[in-house]
């Protein structure tokens, strides 16, 4: 079929279009080589047959009748035929059966009542014998009922075309031609009124929805109006226009809003997505299961992202947090696409980097620690949804500094992101529905007591995804999924890398645990001579590290000219980070609020917004950051007992101290270790720590009384005597001891 369609067909009377512009073959001259074509205004020309097969845009038309039905269209199909047409293709072929087998059912296994008649009897006829006998049955019925059947005209031909037909085409090679003639479309849609319906499709796009009146009284508008013609004679009934605007624009049962959203032009139109790291889709939503925090133990609901590459189906990034994810979490999980995942500590040999062409020890060679089976790359296009958190300016950043593109899906078009969509389901119904603490999708649907089933704490949960990702999903057959170079086959997320590294080959880039810095927050401040920098209202300072720059104002120019960039997690707000100009080493600067002695509770941006406010209500203008540390203390809560915790605070507050403790251990986890370089992925961690409530109530009032040691060491120039100990006097002189007369009359006289 392929080679007949690149065949011009060149007899008198067939259709050429030439660079758009339809001919007729009108006289062929073989002995010359050439055509003479003709088109509808009656220019003719002549073109030599080379002329013809070399010319890039020549190519049949599709309005020649030469090559029957299927000129210019698809294949027919049985499911073209109307059901009366069907039964009616039915019976020919029962009858075509019964000519070539002697059996209607084309079956001598199963036989019908009487078969095979004499006349079709295949071991004692000819074949041409039993189509005269067929031809001779339908010319003795019933005239109105032959012409009913469409049997009223078949001869000995017609018994031999349709066998031609049925061997080539099957069932459908019954069917008559004219049953599936090509459409007329709509004659009377003339381009006025073609004119008229498209502006009006235009104008109501922006209005409120209207009826098909109302658009039928708009067409006739527009035509009287515009194209000063006749509505009367020029515009077809209202059924017609009915009929038009449903196969042209569809049934319109969108809300408008969504209708026009739906119009929105498509940019750059259909990408093909052929190897790994070329579009990265990226999705939160709720974990179906409740989990247990690490602070209190009560249960929470946390949000978990997934990062799938969209070639292979591999989740190669996760991250759970509480709450809510933020543009910083957004960062690094996109880092972590980038970073090979470390082996944990109870995985084995089984779960090791598997994919020929590139060895284990090479890998972990450049990354410095044995790697686990899960792809990692430089993403080029990340597709997310339309949420806060993938819209400011510092993912704008983060984009620029990976190198990547990330672009919101586009207005109700789910196959943007419908991979990864999918795998929430997927990813829902192999393991979370086995969990203890699953809550179903629907709240109908939840168990009686989903938090008191919660067993598993936040940490638990992410050690067991991560360990279900590299052991199940990535050794998962994909099903439908499969690529479209190997439809029928077995295929595998680990698979499809592997094989990607034979098609598109893998360039191995571990990404430097500086980067880790350049993907947060940039702060351009000036360095204070006494105080050191400040940054959303807490100062930082650290001298040994800003000695030779304070007061300095730096070489940088441009829009922040003279001023020193800092980094801020807002994560964890007890420190934030400078890097030095000369040797390009980042320094971690301290809180200066921070007791010198113990280590402070976490907090984090929403805490510090909280306790400035606090101040500021309170009449508390502090000259140092260290007046702050008791109000943050006092809303932390160190004061209370830690038997009192449970029933003093509510469950949103126990719930912002677990989001801030697992925040600072997520940004500590993300911070590059001093020495080795090596930084935690999407999936690492997976050490199971008890409840650090006892810890963080221990770390505040060691905090606090820290601080007031220091203040009362600092109001003093030198170390206070200790008091002496109770009846020290008692014991060092006699009370019964009586003083003598010369002391006590010398003390009266020198009292008169």
């Amino acid at each position: 079929m392929t080679a007949a369609v690149r065949i011009l067909d060149l007899s008198p009377g067939a259709g050429l279009v030439l660079d758009g512009t339809e001919w007729t073959v009108e006289r062929r001259e073989p002995e010359l080589g050439r055509v003479q074509l003709v088109d509808q205004s009656g220019t003719r020309q002549r073109v030599t047959f080379r002329f013809l097969a070399n010319h890039p845009d020549c190519k049949r038309s599709s309005r020649t009748a030469s090559a029957g039905a299927d000129r210019g269209r698809q294949a027919k199909t049985v499911d073209d035929l109307k059901p009366g047409k069907r039964q009616l293709a039915v019976l020919r072929l029962a009858h075509l059966l019964e000519v070539a087998t002697g059996f209607r059912s084309g079956d001598r296994l199963r036989p019908g009542p009487g078969e095979p008649k004499p006349e079709y009897d295949p071991d004692a006829t000819t074949l041409t014998g039993r189509r005269r006998a067929k031809v001779a049955e339908l010319a003795a019925m019933d005239r109105r009922e032959a012409e009913l059947l469409g049997l009223s005209r078949v001869g000995y031909r017609t018994l031999i075309r349709w066998e031609q037909e049925r061997q080539r085409f099957g069932l459908i090679g019954c069917a008559d031609d004219r049953w599936l003639r090509e459409s007329g479309g709509h004659p009377s849609i003339t381009e006025a009124v073609r004119e008229a319906i498209l502006a009006v499709r235009a104008e109501t796009l922006h209005r409120a929805k209207v009826t098909m009146r109302t658009r039928e009284r708009m067409i006739h508008q527009y035509v009287r109006e515009e194209l000063k013609l006749d509505p009367a004679t020029e515009v077809p009934t209202y059924r017609t226009l009915c009929r038009v605007w449903r196969e042209w624009f569809g049934a319109g049962g969108a809300r408008q809003r969504y209708a026009r959203s739906a119009e929105l032009p498509v940019k750059n139109g259909h990408v093909v997505v052929h190897r790994p790291g070329q579009v990265v889709a990226l999705d939160t939503t709720v974990l179906p299961v409740m989990v247990r925090d690490g602070v209190f133990g009560d249960p929470v609901k946390v949000h978990l992202t997934l990062a799938m590459d969209v070639h292979t189906h591999s989740l190669c990034a996760f991250c759970l947090t509480l709450v809510s994810d933020t543009s910083v979490d957004v960062a690094m999980l996109l880092r972590d696409v980038m970073l090979p995942l470390p082996m944990r500590a109870d995985w084995g040999e089984e779960l090791q980097w598997p994919y020929p062409g590139l060895p284990a020890a090479v890998v972990a060679e450049f990354a410095g620690h044995q790697v686990a089976g899960l792809p990692f790359f430089a993403p080029e296009t990340v597709t997310t949804d339309h949420g806060s958190v993938y819209r400011n300016h510092h993912l704008v950043e983060v984009q620029r500094v990976l190198g990547c593109n990330v672009l919101p899906a586009r207005v109700l078009r789910p196959t943007d992101k419908h991979a990864v969509e999918r795998a929430f389901g997927s990813v829902r119904s192999l393991l979370f529905e086995q969990l203890p603490g699953y809550t179903g999708i629907d709240a109908a649907d939840r168990g009686a007591d989903p938090e008191g089933d919660a067993v598993l704490t936040v940490d638990e949960m992410e050690h067991l995804v991560a360990t279900w990702i590299v052991s199940v999903w990535q050794r998962r057959r994909l099903g439908e999924h499969a690529p479209s170079w190997d439809p029928g086959g077995d295929h595998s997320p680990n698979s499809l890398f592997a094989a990607s590294f034979a098609q598109a080959g893998f360039a191995m880039h571990i990404p430097s645990p500086e980067l880790f810095y350049e993907l947060l927050p940039a702060h351009f401040v000036e360095i204070d001579a006494r105080r050191g920098v400040k940054i959303r209202g807490l100062w930082y300072d650290d001298e040994s590290v800003l000695r030779d720059y304070r007061g300095e104002r730096s070489t940088r120019g441009g829009k922040h000219k003279g001023k020193w960039m800092i980094r801020r997690d807002p994560r964890d707000r007890r420190q934030v980070f400078f890097q030095d100009p000369i040797t390009h080493e980042w320094h971690a600067l301290a809180w200066t609020g921070l007791p010198p002695q113990g280590q402070a509770p976490a907090f984090g941006d929403a805490r510090v917004r909280e306790v400035l406010k606090k101040a500021e209500a309170s009449g508390l203008r502090p000259k140092t950051d260290h007046e702050l540390l008791p109000v943050l203390l006092e809303l932390i809560g160190a004061r209370a007992p830690v038997s009192q915790w449970k029933t003093r605070l509510t469950k949103s507050q126990r719930r912002e101290h677990a989001r801030e403790v697992t925040r600072a251990k997520a940004a500590a986890g993300d911070r590059p270790r001093r020495g080795d370089g090596e930084s935690r992925s999407a999936a690492g961690g997976g050490v199971v720590t008890p409840m650090r409530w006892p810890e963080r109530v221990r770390q505040a009032q060691e905090s606090l009384d820290g601080e007031r040691r220091h203040r009362r060491e600092g109001a003093v120039e030198g170390r206070p005597k200790p008091p002496p100990p109770l009846g020290e006097a008692f014991r060092t002189r006699d009370l019964f001891l009586l003083p003598e007369d010369d002391e006590g009359q010398a003390d009266d006289h020198s009292a008169g």
